[in-house]
């Protein structure tokens, strides 16, 4: 009984950490690895941490001044591979397609804070809002963005925090209608940056139509920006990032 008692509570053990999200030079971005259903992760490794894991080494070992790391889903993994951030050597990009917020919260350390940044740009919420890791409250998602700003912040990391990019719909998951929850997000992101004194960049406002849509000419499929997407999102990142750098808050 004594050895079925302690199968039992190592299994349960063991559940427990699958089923809960843990909390210049530049290196070659990894090519995406396949993956399976969004958020879901590859091989077992739900938040994808070892995604950067051999190419995050050199930057850890070469710390340089004022490095920005960008810290996202597909579009900020997407932005990676535009000049503005692959051609930078101080800036990262640590964008993986499909994640939440909880699974960025996880490898928050691994990407972030290891590459030891003067500041980090985040933006999540589209999948979150996409329910790609199955639905949350407004109030979890608010709740990862908040350790991770946190966890910078206790860092001595800078924060921009980013809007959350326009959709009318999600391809993937369609009948959502993500344009008002959007809208409420950012709306709450604004005022939290504010009241933490964080530098606040809405890329909505300049890439969204009258319905909360994103403007077809930035953007193939309604979600992800594209070259022209991300060259009108380009000046807004420059002055939030030199507004963060040299400690000022952005309305």
């Amino acid at each position: 009984m004594k050895h079925m008692h302690m199968c039992l509570s190592v299994g349960l053990l063991l559940g427990a950490l699958t089923a809960f999200p843990a909390l210049a030079q530049q290196s070659p971005t990894p090519e995406p690895r396949a993956r399976p259903p969004v958020g879901q992760g590859v091989d077992g490794d739900w938040a994808d941490v070892a995604r950067y894991r051999d190419v995050n080494q050199p930057l850890i070992a070469n710390v340089v001044s004022k490095r920005v790391v960008f810290m996202g889903d597909s579009i900020t993994e997407g932005w990676g591979r535009q000049p503005f951030i692959k051609d930078n050597p101080s800036y990262v990009g640590r964008g993986i397609s499909g994640q939440t917020s909880p699974q960025m919260l996880v490898r928050f350390r691994s990407d972030v804070l290891a590459l030891k940044p003067a500041l980090v740009h985040i933006m999540a919420g589209t999948n979150d809002i996409a329910q790609n890791t199955g639905h949350e409250t407004p109030e979890e998602i608010e709740g990862y963005i908040k350790d991770m700003v946190e966890l910078a912040l206790g860092n001595n990391v800078k924060v921009v925090l980013a809007s959350i990019p326009p959709s009318k719909d999600f391809w993937w998951h369609r009948g959502l209608e993500p344009a008002l929850q959007i809208r409420a997000f950012n709306a709450w992101l604004r005022e939290y940056a504010a009241d933490r004194g964080l530098v606040y960049v809405d890329y909505w406002s300049v890439l969204a139509t009258t319905d909360g849509a994103m403007k077809p000419e930035y953007s193939a499929d309604g979600v992800h920006p594209n070259a022209a997407g991300f060259e009108a999102m380009q000046p807004l990142a420059e002055a939030a990032i030199q507004a963060a750098l040299r400690g000022r808050e952005r309305h």
